[in-house]
């Protein structure tokens, strides 16, 4: 199966919006926040645990970058920045990604974070 987030594929489906020599950042069309999207290593690492010196390094840089234009942009007032490694912690796309999403005062779940559902006792893992 064809990786959606290696280069060759990202050309036919989406577009960087910020970019690296390591690192792209993406806004897929059904961005679920405004500003939102996510940093991909240019190369083929299937989790955060997989990324060399250097990818992490670019990863901080690109994150800053984003993170700049996005104040510029939008003005946000707080920052989800995170990762999913392995399907039973909800990565569906076996390509790293850290998902950055800016964060509005006013929204409906606005002070909830990402922890906010882990620590529900729905999530309460009983022995």
């Amino acid at each position: 199966m064809e990786c959606p987030f290696c280069p060759e594929r990202l050309e036919k489906e989406q577009h960087a919006v910020l970019e690296n020599e390591h690192c792209l950042f993406l806004q897929p069309q059904h961005r679920v926040l405004v500003g939102s999207g996510f940093i991909i290593p240019r190369e083929h690492r299937e989790t955060v645990f997989d990324l060399t010196p250097q990818e992490w390094a670019a990863t901080q840089t690109l994150l800053l970058v984003v993170k700049a234009a996005v104040d510029k942009r939008f003005k946000p007032d707080g920052y989800n920045v995170g990762w999913n490694n392995g399907k039973v912690a909800g990565q569906t796309v076996l390509h790293v990604h850290m998902h950055v999403l800016p964060r509005f005062a006013g929204e409906p779940f606005a002070g909830r974070g990402i922890r906010w559902w882990l620590k529900s006792e729905d999530n309460l893992i009983v022995d």
